[in-house]
């Protein structure tokens, strides 16, 4: 009788301790919030990206560089391999073209998550820094951009133990860079199950060069996209599970130290920056919760946020763009040239509108 007792005392307790977890990831990934329209002009769905367009950068000349068809923590996904597209926002058409990979490359275990470009002042030559996650694994890969023949040249793979669950990456040279870590486990299941409800703040930001890697920032829930101010001094760290955008300082031996939180609302992915204004622009989820459970019948939302004036007493906080889910579905990124927005997602389509 004791025994029995004990026993279901205990799966009380559980009970209770699980439904604390799951009320407090119902509150994070705001399962309450309502999805309304918000939408832009002129707004043209693109041809070719049916399967996600996770990462989005632009070169100063117009030409957007898309990451597409990623495997990620069981959202839905082809079995077909990766692929790296381009968009010539100056071209009428908006027609993304699919970049030749080189022969060297295993394309057949491509999963491309997080991408960054890097223009080399001493010669204009074009960097492409990938997020990779073969056999769900994590790696950076390094390829050299060709654009007369719309071609990658495959320099290097980096792989590292402090680079164990990296998301997205941001490039401050031709072999250096900051990656965000989102998970501390490697194992799919922790990261997907134990983690999540867990939802402790043990995501890193690490800083990898071919003479020093060493972590540099910590205590993030989800740490998910970041980037670089036009000026190269600070470093902009999204935490998708905590709702804002952490502004850290570079120092000279590329330390990071926090300068300030700025609060979104919303489940922040990846991070844009205009080179012009220093804007940032974020793709976002409006509601997670609908996102983590992917009903059909009930979709994931699509969120673009524009933060101006970061560094200001009083940044501006603005909803530019968002969607219901029946138009697109996990807003992950967005990107702005010549008065265009483009928009990405996890794994559906992408959008290109007019702005107002």
């Amino acid at each position: 009788m004791g025994r029995l007792r004990f026993i279901s005392t205990l799966v009380a307790v559980l009970a209770v301790l699980l439904g604390q977890r799951i009320y407090n990831l119902r509150k994070r990934a705001l399962a309450t919030r309502e999805l309304v329209k918000n939408h832009l002009p002129n707004c043209v769905l693109l041809e070719n990206l049916e399967h996600g367009s996770e990462d989005i950068t632009i070169l100063g000349d117009g030409l957007a560089f898309i990451s597409t068809d990623l495997k990620f923590l069981g959202f839905p996904a082809t079995d077909k391999p990766g692929k790296i597209y381009v968009l010539d926002l100056k071209d009428s058409q908006m027609k993304p073209m699919e970049l030749r990979m080189p022969r060297n490359f295993d394309i057949e275990t491509f999963n491309p998550h997080g991408i960054s470009l890097y223009t080399d002042p001493s010669d204009d030559a074009v960097y492409l820094f990938v997020v990779n996650h073969p056999h769900r694994k994590s790696q950076i890969e390094v390829f050299k951009f060709v654009e007369e023949e719309l071609s990658l040249v495959h320099l290097k793979t980096i792989k590292h133990e402090l680079l164990y669950s990296v998301n997205d990456i941001v490039a401050v040279g031709a072999d250096s860079f900051y990656a965000t870590n989102d998970h501390y486990f490697e194992n799919q299941f922790l990261q997907s199950y134990v983690e999540i409800l867990l939802c402790q703040p043990w995501g890193n930001v690490v800083y990898y060069s071919p003479t020093e890697v060493k972590e540099v920032s910590q205590g993030y829930y989800f740490a998910n996209g970041i980037n670089i101010s036009p000026d190269k001094r600070h470093i902009y760290v999204a935490d998708l599970l905590d709702h804002n955008v952490h502004v850290l300082e570079r120092k000279e031996d590329n330390a990071l130290t926090r300068v300030k939180t700025v609060a979104v609302g919303s489940l922040v992915d990846n991070i844009e920056v205009d080179p012009e204004t220093g804007d940032l622009w974020v793709g976002c989820h409006p509601n997670g919760w609908k996102a983590l459970l992917f009903d059909p019948n009930d979709p994931a939302g699509s969120e673009v946020v524009r933060i101006q004036n970061i560094h200001s007493d009083k940044p501006q906080v603005t909803q530019v763009y968002e969607d219901d889910g029946h138009v697109l579905i996990g807003s992950s990124v967005a990107a702005t040239y010549g008065g265009k927005l483009l928009i990405g997602t996890v794994f559906h389509k992408a959008l290109v509108c007019d702005l107002k």
